[in-house]
Formats: C-alpha cells, structure tokens, sequence
C-alpha cells in the first residue's frame, strides 16, 4: 500500500520501547495519518510517547503544530510536572495535563488524543447516560475483549475548560480495561502499552463510533 501524495509506502508504527528520536518519528508518522484521515482539524489533538516512567518523561507534540505536516521538530521532552525539557521555542499542549495524569495513573506507552466527527458527535449524543456501551461486536477484540458476548462502556466526562480539572476527571474514569476515555464535544484520548497498541485501540473506537452513529 503506498500513500497518493509520496507513492512510497508508509513506514509501520514502531512497537516497544522508543528513545526520542525514535519517538519523535512514530509520533510525525501518526499525525500525517490521522490527519489525512480527518481526526486532527485546524492544529487540533496531541499525541504523546512516554520515555521514561520514574521520574516521568515524554515526548509530545507542541502547542499549535499542524499535525499533518509534523515534523520531529515538532515534537518536544516534557516531564511530569509540563516542563519543557530542551532548549526549544515551543511550549507543550495545554492539554499536556491530561496525558501526565493518564501515564501517572495507568502506565502506558503512548496516548492519542484526536477530534474527528464521530467521537464529538457520539459523546454530545450519549453524554446524559454517562458512556458509550459497545456489545457484541468483532472490533471489541482490539480492544482486548474477546468473549463472544462482550460488552464495554466508554465513559464520557465533561469539556472542563480548566484543564487541571480535566486531567483529574479522565484519570477518575479511566481503566486499564477499556482504553479510552471520550470528552464531550471535544475528543478522545486512547491509549496503549506502545505506540502500535494505541493507534489500534483509537482506529477500533472511531470505527465503532461511526458504526453506532449509521446504526442509530
């Protein structure tokens, strides 16, 4: 398979353990891809890899970077109080404090967090209930639930505009067995043990999203 502006094929989603500039790359390669695909509007989300856990370190996309034209530049070091960690002219995303709170919480390797139609619409539409419910379906296996009659719950959480109450109220209903948490009119973050892991887990939930959303 080849990409239509390059006619190369797309480098795969490192697996494991990544230094930075080995992070750096996976994280250029994600945006471009979830770009194209609509779920990074107007320089919107952040991805993250996390380096090191004690003390924490990561690297993540900085403040205002069009993801579809990342390049490793764009990506900076941050530790777990949001400090920059090089000599760069970039800030961190605002939202950077979601992902500490995430990776202090859970452990993972890497979090995602995009806006595409589907996530925005769904979290608006079932926000009263609290979650998004998801049974029976075969895309529920990349998520690691593979009993014929399996059955999750997405949780929802309110689109705090301040941002240190946003981090606390994922890290609230986030779970090692589902990995995602949707904010309403505003996104989801995914997550997973690496960078591989969590592109599956996004691409299973906005796949399950539009088919709850056609199916409605």
């Amino acid at each position: 398979m080849t990409t239509a502006s390059t006619g190369q094929t797309p480098a795969p989603i490192a697996q494991g353990s990544l230094n930075f500039d080995e992070a750096a790359q996976t994280l250029c390669r994600l945006g471009h891809l979830f770009g194209q695909r609509g779920w990074l509007p107007a320089t919107s989300g952040n991805l993250s890899i996390r380096l090191q856990s004690e003390p924490l370190l990561m690297a993540i996309t900085r403040s205002g970077a069009d993801k579809q034209l990342l390049t490793p530049a764009d990506i900076i070091r941050v530790d777990g109080e949001g400090r920059v960690m090089d000599d760069v002219p970039y800030r961190p995303s605002a939202e950077t404090v979601v992902h500490i709170e995430l990776y202090e919480a859970l452990g993972p390797g890497c979090i995602l967090h995009v806006h595409s139609v589907a996530n925005n619409v769904i979290s608006e539409r079932m926000f009263a209930r609290g979650y998004v419910e998801v049974a029976q379906h075969e895309l529920l296996k990349a998520l690691g639930h593979w009993d014929e009659d399996a059955r999750i719950r997405i949780p929802i959480v309110e689109n705090y505009a301040d941002l240190p109450r946003l981090g606390a109220a994922v890290r609230e209903v986030a779970s090692a067995t589902v990995p995602g948490v949707l904010v309403r009119r505003h996104g989801i973050y995914a997550w997973g043990e690496d960078a591989f892991a969590a592109k599956r887990h996004l691409e299973a939930f906005e796949f399950l999203f539009e088919y709850l959303l056609h199916m409605r």
